[in-house]
């Protein structure tokens, strides 16, 4: 049987980088590994993932969730060094 571990890991993006797509997008992490298996296969991908954890990260820090605004800063910086050229 497949797991969601192995999804995510068939994604090629990590369990952080598809939490955030879950919530940027509202939906559970299985739709959200789905969203972004077909994303980051897209021309436009590394931006438009990297948008959605911005977006996240201005969502959080309205809110005042300090704690969540540095994990998702830390899931942009991984994205971002993992994506040369944002």
């Amino acid at each position: 049987m497949i797991t969601i571990t192995d999804c995510i890991a068939l994604s090629d993006l990590t369990e952080a980088e598809i939490d955030a797509i879950a919530e940027h997008e509202h939906v559970p992490e299985m739709v959200a590994v789905e969203i972004g298996c077909c994303l980051v296969h897209a021309p436009d991908a590394a931006r438009r993932i990297a948008g959605m954890i911005r977006e996240d990260i201005a969502v959080a820090r309205a809110h005042g969730r300090l704690a969540h605004v540095a994990e998702l800063q830390d899931v942009l910086r991984g994205f971002v060094a993992g994506h040369p050229g944002l």
